[in-house]
């Protein structure tokens, strides 16, 4: 395996990789498979009345943390936790929760000392707003200029007209939205959901949101931040509708463009079929947007709802499932999925929630007699979206409130179990560890805070699931057997080098902060990976910050989300 700084035989297989792939092959960056780090902490930091947990793994009896001066200010014993599977690691835990002093720290034990972390009341609001900004950074057909991008600025991007791929003698006007990922294809059925994890994230923690200064255009305005950003991408999302009511499923070059500026990507963009999947979350997202736009820009509110009611219209007159496949000749991301009916459910329960209308609410119940997970938040799996949607806007029979509400409790318990038996205190076990897994882990926390709401908003509820929370915080920054900081920009060791056209066209070694990397794959789901990372590597090993490898170091907007999601419920 290689270490930190063991980078000499990258070449080699670099030249290995090329031979097997036909597909343009950038230089590989300095890259290490796992930390030198033997002691694991949140690198962001901790509040000081949180639980607060490093990790070792290796054999010790005693710790201390020091502080910036090398004096000792605590100390414990460290409790062995067994072997953990994942990880393939023997596990000791240290407690640090009684330090609570604001300050800078690192965990020492045996030789051995853990990355800085910090304590204070606001820890989390830096990493909150990279991530929030990062949507910034991925805006399309636009400039991003130097008052609002720093140093990571690039010209106006993808703004010729595009092509209907069914009918190339037509042309559209589809600039704007947000970048999807580390390509510059723009998805409905991902931005809805990126969309819908902000908005809920506002609905349930607004104070921590009307705080945020993110320096972006669109200000000054009596909108919070987050709602700035997330019109752009609405506006984007509105011109992908047809005029019948139906929603093109996205809008791509043909094939993925090599590693250039957005403004040198100057293939020819197609808007590509119809799909029911992209049509119905369009009418979910839209519904939701417009009681929360209503406040502030009632034009805007009264235009999202008719277009929402259009989409909905022309899914009741199209009730089969329309999927999407890549097209002959396409490479871009496909997106697609085997069933609309978690789609379907969602987009006819905001309406209801928004509307009041009986007719949705006789939708929802009627697509609730079909078997599909309730309380998923992914974009291939929206039912947790209806199912929150009919949980806040508290219009449901109370049958079904109860139900629902016992289904995210039972969901969470079901999570906490997993966290439980982790020597890490992850939600995902040792199977889970695929594409996009950081995904996954962000989303449990999520479902985490989401339960935690709903007891704590129950007349008989009792609030347990924030810790676990935390827990997948504390994973994604830096309590993980590969010792990263998945966010750039983020902690002492964090990722650099994600698979991202503009990370890496620009030519500026320090990649710009916020993005949320895709973590493990013990699939090794890239040529690359797979040549570099051995087989047998434990799961929550199988990762590498390199460019390269798509399959672990991707970023894309709907992992971004949910982690502003939970730094918001974290923060609040």
């Amino acid at each position: 395996m290689i270490l930190y700084g063991q980078t000499g035989n990258l070449s080699r297989i670099t030249n290995e990789v090329k031979t097997m792939n036909n597909d343009e092959i950038v230089d590989p960056r300095p890259e290490m498979l796992i930390s030198p780090v033997k002691i694991f902490v949140n690198q962001a930091g901790y509040r000081p009345g949180d639980e607060k947990t490093a990790v070792l793994t290796f054999p010790s009896s005693y710790f201390s943390v020091i502080d910036e001066n090398g004096r000792q200010v605590f100390s414990g014993s460290a409790v062995p936790a067994g072997h953990d599977e994942a990880s393939g690691d023997d596990i000791w835990r240290a407690d640090l929760t009684r330090l609570d002093a604001p300050g800078k720290y690192r965990v020492v034990s045996s030789g051995e000392s853990s990355e800085v972390f910090e304590i204070k009341d606001d820890v989390y609001s830096d990493c909150f707003d990279k991530c929030m900004k990062a949507f910034y950074f991925q805006r399309c057909g636009c400039e991003l200029l130097p008052e609002y991008a720093g140093m990571w600025t690039h010209g106006k991007c993808h703004c010729g007209r595009a092509l209907l791929l069914e009918n190339t003698s037509v042309s559209l006007e589809v600039s704007g939205g947000w970048h999807d990922a580390g390509d510059y294809g723009r998805y409905v059925t991902p931005a809805a959901a990126a969309l819908a994890h902000l908005f809920y994230g506002w609905k349930l923690y607004p104070k921590v949101f009307r705080k945020q200064d993110i320096n972006i255009p669109g200000k000054p305005s009596d909108m919070p931040d987050v709602l700035i950003e997330c019109r752009y991408e609405l506006e984007w999302l509105l011109k992908m509708q047809r005029y019948d009511g139906a929603v093109w499923h996205k809008a791509t070059t043909m094939q993925h463009a090599p590693f250039v500026m957005p403004e040198d990507d100057n293939g020819q963009i197609f808007v590509m079929q119809v799909s029911s999947s992209a049509t119905a979350d369009f009418a979910a997202v839209t519904a939701l947007a417009s009681t929360i736009y209503r406040k502030y820009d009632g034009i805007f509110a009264d235009w999202l709802m008719k277009c929402s009611l259009a989409a909905y219209d022309w899914l009741e007159k199209n009730p089969q499932f329309i999927g999407f496949t890549n097209p002959k000749g396409c490479n871009t991301g496909s997106y697609g999925e085997h069933s609309d009916l978690d789609n379907r459910f969602w987009a006819a329960a905001e309406l209801y929630s928004a509307s009041g209308e009986e007719r949705f609410y006789n939708k929802v119940m009627e697509l609730l007699q079909n078997e599909f997970p309730r309380t998923a938040l992914g974009f291939a799996s929206v039912g947790g979206f209806g199912a929150l949607s009919l949980l806040l806007s508290g219009r449901a029979g109370a049958a079904l409130m109860n139900q629902l509400h016992k289904d995210f409790i039972s969901r969470a318990e079901a999570l906490a179990d997993i966290c439980e038996k982790s020597g890490w205190g992850v939600s995902i076990t040792a199977d889970d560890y695929h594409w996009g897994s950081n995904m996954q882990v962000l989303t449990n926390g999520m479902i985490f805070l989401i339960a935690d709401w709903l007891e704590k908003n129950s007349v008989t509820g009792r609030p347990r699931f924030r810790r676990y929370a935390k827990m997948q915080l504390d994973y994604i920054l830096g309590v993980n057997a590969t010792g990263y900081s998945f966010i750039t920009g983020v902690g002492s060791f964090c990722v650099n080098y994600p698979h991202h056209r503009q990370a890496f066209a620009d030519n500026i070694e320090e990649c710009f902060p916020g993005l949320v990397s895709g973590g493990p794959d013990s699939h090794r789901d890239d040529q690359y990976a797979a040549a570099v990372i051995p087989k047998g590597t434990p799961p929550m090993k199988c990762f590498l910050d390199n460019t390269e490898c798509y399959s672990l170091n991707e970023v894309t907007i709907y992992w971004n989300s949910p982690a502003v999601f939970l730094l918001a419920g974290l923060s609040e």
